[in-house]
């Protein structure tokens, strides 16, 4: 007998409330550790709920990301600089047309600029042929102004074209720099923005995974602490038989002190006390087997929590350190390298406009010039003839004039020639214009506002992954923490499996090796057997009793009589 057992025994020996002092020790404690596992046990049930909402919280971002889809942006941004080499050389071909075209239209306008030299060579010498006669010396300095007009507006011409020309050679120059930078950078930028997006698309659907991973964990021990709980009755139910058992106890003292107890003798009343000590420390016997059994049962699935719970912690610190930092630092240097690119297609789109409405502007100049020159042309042809048609009635004298202003009126038709070539190749002209600028280069300008909402966007999601991803954090820790004290908490086994096995011990030792007969005074203790028979809420207790008591007639029939009245005793066997 252990040094506990010596003393309960002892004290019960010097007092009849020794063994029930001994009992209501245990029961305290038995209630005291089972509501404090149970407290723990709700409040892992609490952390477990607030563990399983920050995991919807951290879905419904990952939703939210994947519904506004900056990686589809991404792609779309980078589908356009995939395409500025493509329309980059578009814009050389068209500019490089235009230089052709303008080639050109140079020949037509020196072939004008010939032409008005030849015209103010004849002038002059009409002047000259004529100065005997006074009626053209008018004529002959009128149509030499004409010609110097004519001569301006030809000269006019020209700049404009040198002009054009000049913009046209700074923009091949340009455009040449801009595809070479185009062939060097975009391919390696697309790429890297390629990438990028395929690693978020890749975090989302891993953050997804774990996430999964995560909440099917945290359900599995949801479910577990409310099957423990549920186990937790091994608590109430060894409550319950301790009280019994006090209870025993004392329908024993009072049935002693009683009218029935006062007549029985001394042996009779030793021997009802031994077959008592023999019911109770068989009850408790059983009580203690239950105990043992059902609390390895609590302690096996709790220790179980302890690998959910690190693979969960294992699981948050994948998703916290999951790259995210990496992956927007190198997004943000992607997407700064791309920023260049659309700085160079700003300047490049700048001096396309600027190419392609000097080149228009000019082409309406051009036309303006050549009507102005088919004026001058026709206003010397009239001159030209009218001079032509005076010398006829001069005789000899207007012979040599009438040879100069014939020559006159055959090379101001010549402008008419080179007049008409220039206005064909106007429509090349401004055609040529209207390619500089290609659809790819105009949506290429947005690209900088896209690639700066794109980011901005990824960023905001990613601040709201890394929110989500830190209250998740601090939820699982404080699931790991609360889960550790619930180990400790509910080792019932270790905590009171002595105990009840001493209070075991003792009633065994009180009652000694050998149960005694009490058949002689049955009819006299029947009643305390209905009485102690009817404290029992489970049919296990009631067969341990009849183990050690069996039933004569009369207290089988109360027996029978007492569970027909009693409908809460028949729910409890149901239960139990």
């Amino acid at each position: 007998m252990t040094n506990g057992a010596t003393s309960a025994l002892q004290a019960f020996q010097a007092s009849g409330s020794g063994i029930s002092e001994t009992l209501e020790a245990a029961r305290s404690q038995v209630e005291e550790h089972f509501l404090e596992g149970g407290t723990v046990l709700l409040s892992v049930m609490d952390g477990l709920n607030r563990l399983l909402s920050s995991l919807d919280n951290v879905t419904k971002a990952l939703d939210a990301n994947e519904s506004s889809d900056t990686g589809a942006d991404l792609r779309s941004t980078v589908k356009s600089l995939t395409g500025l080499p493509i329309a980059e050389k578009a814009r050389q071909n068209a500019l490089s047309s235009l230089a052709d075209t303008g080639n050109s239209l140079r020949k037509h306008v020196a072939d004008m600029q010939e032409t008005m030299r030849y015209l103010r060579t004849f002038a002059v010498t009409a002047k000259i042929t004529g100065a005997g006669l006074p009626e053209f010396a008018g004529f002959a300095q009128e149509i030499l102004e004409r010609i110097y007009s004519g001569t301006a507006e030809v000269n006019g011409f020209a700049a404009h074209l040198d002009s054009l020309e000049k913009e046209v050679k700074v923009a091949l120059s340009f455009g040449a720099a801009t595809a070479r930078s185009y062939s060097e950078t975009v391919p390696d930028v697309a790429r890297a923005l390629q990438d990028d997006a395929r690693k978020i698309a890749e975090h989302r659907k891993n953050l997804a995974a774990i996430a999964r991973d995560v909440s099917a964990i945290a359900r599995g021990i949801q479910s577990k602490v409310a099957s423990t709980l549920s186990a937790l009755q091994v608590g109430d139910i060894t409550r319950q038989r301790i009280e019994h058992v006090q209870g025993t106890f004392a329908l024993l003292d009072e049935f002693l002190d009683g009218e029935d107890g006062r007549k029985l003798g001394a042996d009779a009343r030793r021997r009802l006390e031994n077959v008592v000590h023999h019911l109770t420390a068989a009850q408790m016997n059983d009580m203690c087997k239950d105990f043992h059994r059902d609390s390895q049962n609590v302690v096996k699935t709790i220790a179980s929590f302890g690998q959910d719970t690190q693979e969960i912690l294992r699981l948050r610190d994948q998703m916290s350190c999951g790259g995210q930092g990496n992956f927007m630092r190198a997004l943000e240097s992607s997407v700064s390298a791309a920023h260049e690119i659309v700085k160079q297609v700003d300047q490049a789109a700048q001096q396309a406009d600027q190419v392609s409405q000097s080149t228009l502007g000019t082409a309406a100049k051009l036309l303006e010039s050549i009507g102005n020159i088919r004026v001058v042309k026709t206003d010397i042809h009239y001159m030209a003839l009218n001079t032509n048609l005076r010398c006829s009635r001069l005789g000899e004298e207007g012979k040599s004039i009438n040879v100069v202003t014939a020559e006159l009126r055959i090379f101001a038709a010549k402008l008419d020639e080179s007049a008409d070539g220039i206005v064909n190749g106007l429509p090349t002209l401004e055609a040529a214009a209207g390619r500089i600028a290609p659809a790819g280069i105009d949506n290429a300008v947005g690209l900088g506002d896209n690639l700066t909402s794109a980011v901005g966007n990824i960023r905001a999601a990613a601040d709201t992954m890394e929110d989500e991803l830190k209250v998740l954090s601090e939820h699982g820790r404080e699931v790991a923490n609360k889960i550790s004290l619930l180990i400790g908490k509910l080792d019932f086994e270790r905590d009171l499996g002595d105990v009840l096995a001493r209070c075991a011990e003792v009633l065994e030792d009180a009652a000694g090796a050998e149960i005694a007969d009490i058949s002689d005074i049955a009819d006299v203790v029947a009643p305390l057997d209905r009485k102690i028979f009817k404290l029992y809420t489970m049919v296990q207790e009631r067969n341990v009793h009849r183990d050690i008591i069996p039933a004569m007639e009369e207290t089988a029939a109360t027996v029978v009589e007492t569970k027909v009245e009693d409908d809460e005793d028949r729910f409890a066997d149901a239960l139990f």
